[in-house]
């Protein structure tokens, strides 16, 4: 594989505050104030020297280092302010690192904010072959995309007309347009594209997986899981300026996620649960939830969740049955599910026993949903423990085989049947 992208060690340092006061003179009585640890005579009422240090610096990256290859599709993933924006700058040549070394092999187009890469005194016309003469392409190159890059961004009324008057999504049209458009070896994508409506995103992430399938490279970052599935096939999670993650893309997202939400779990104690009816002979004493045997509490669609759950008998109990009940977060009961729905026969329970119950295919939609749990005897029906609401679990975004943005006024249930057309 042809490294096109090397990151090595790159830190960003970013001085905050003020960097002048307007005037040399001002700057000058503060500074001298300062040799002589007097106050600053330039600070404002009531905001005199206490004494303590002041942070002035900000550190947005850390010794990032990674390497990009030939036809990746990256996505870059953080919570705001964790250096994505920044560590896309920087291979963008917008602004410099403070210590590291970066390589970049092949001509880069970026799209990194509203208003990069054009001059708001040209037109769009103007502007297309601005951008391609500063990629390095000839005049006749650009001419014979241009037609391609003005349909496709939907401003031909407009193409001569100077962008400074164009809307924001009209400038993100053709901006995306001209960059995914002249060809350039690696595209760099910030998370502009939410700015454009709904079927100009769509438009925009089947042109970007367009670019991927030809084997050109893709920068991508987004706050939004599901496209960045569909298109990306590795991620790198920034946490703090640091990388935390380099892996698969569904990893990434998960774990990006996970420390995202406010969760308790994934193993719960239930020996302690108050909230609970039943003779006591049998009790549940402990629910531990896995996914692929890693103890998980956050899920993708598709993936599949164990719950280990633990029974404890007073005495030796037989013929009985466990009920799994599934709540949504307003506590509305979606499923009842029993042993016997699965051909599971308890016959008998002495001192402790562990059950393994297995979803191989998580269908909820992104949300919080709440677990139940039931046992009984099947003769006699007699409830030994109910407990109503004890542990949850998390449904995600970014399951790769979701097509669509997955809304909680569509339901709590993806369902994926087949289709056909008898007639």
């Amino acid at each position: 594989m042809k490294t096109v992208i090397k990151v090595e060690n790159i830190s960003k340092e970013y001085r905050l505050g003020e960097v002048g006061t307007g005037t040399i003179s001002r700057d000058i009585n503060g500074w001298w104030a300062k040799v002589r640890g007097k106050e600053n005579p330039n600070l404002k009422i009531n905001l005199a020297n206490t004494g303590k240090p002041q942070a002035s610096h900000h550190q947005a990256l850390s010794n990032v280092s990674f390497d990009v290859n030939e036809g990746d599709v990256l996505g870059i993933i953080g919570k705001n302010g964790a250096g994505k924006s920044t560590i896309l700058k920087i291979l963008s040549r917008v602004t410099t690192p403070t210590e590291g070394l970066f390589k970049v092999k092949g001509r880069i187009a970026s799209l990194l904010e509203v208003g990069t890469g054009f001059h708001p005194e040209l037109t769009g016309r103007e502007n297309i072959y601005l951008n391609g003469a500063i990629l390095g392409m000839r005049k006749n190159e650009i001419t014979s995309k241009f037609d391609e890059i003005v349909d496709f961004s939907g401003v031909e009324k407009f193409i001569d007309t100077p962008v400074k008057r164009y809307s924001s999504g009209m400038y993100v049209r053709l901006a995306f347009a001209v960059a995914a458009h002249l060809e350039p070896e690696i595209l760099v994508v910030d998370e502009v594209l939410a700015v454009g409506d709904i079927a100009f995103q769509n438009k925009c992430m089947g042109k970007m997986s367009e670019v991927s399938k030809n084997g050109r490279t893709i920068l991508f970052v987004s706050h939004n899981m599901q496209a960045m599935s569909h298109l990306c096939t590795r991620g790198i999670l920034l946490q703090n300026g640091l990388v935390t993650y380099d892996g698969t893309i569904q990893e990434s997202i998960k774990k990006y996620l996970s420390s995202s939400i406010d969760t308790t779990g994934p193993t719960y104690d239930l020996s302690e649960t108050r909230d609970r009816k039943g003779t006591g002979i049998l009790r549940f004493t402990k629910l531990e939830i896995y996914s692929n045997n890693e103890l998980c509490n956050n899920f993708i669609i598709g993936e599949e969740m164990e719950l280990r759950l633990t029974v404890k008998a007073t005495q030796a109990m037989r013929n009985l049955s466990i009920a799994i009940h599934i709540y949504r977060f307003d506590e509305i009961k979606l499923a009842n599910i029993e042993n016997i729905d699965s051909d599971f026969r308890i016959d008998s329970i002495e001192g402790e026993a562990v059950y393994s119950i297995k979803f191989k295919n998580l269908n909820f939609y992104p949300e919080s949903y709440k677990l139940g749990f039931w046992i009984a005897s099947t003769d006699s029906q007699e409830t030994h423990d109910h407990l109503t609401v004890c542990a949850e679990f998390n449904m995600m975004e970014g399951a790769p085989q979701v097509k669509r943005k997955l809304l909680k006024s569509g339901g709590s249930v993806y369902l994926t049947p087949d289709w056909k057309k008898i007639k």
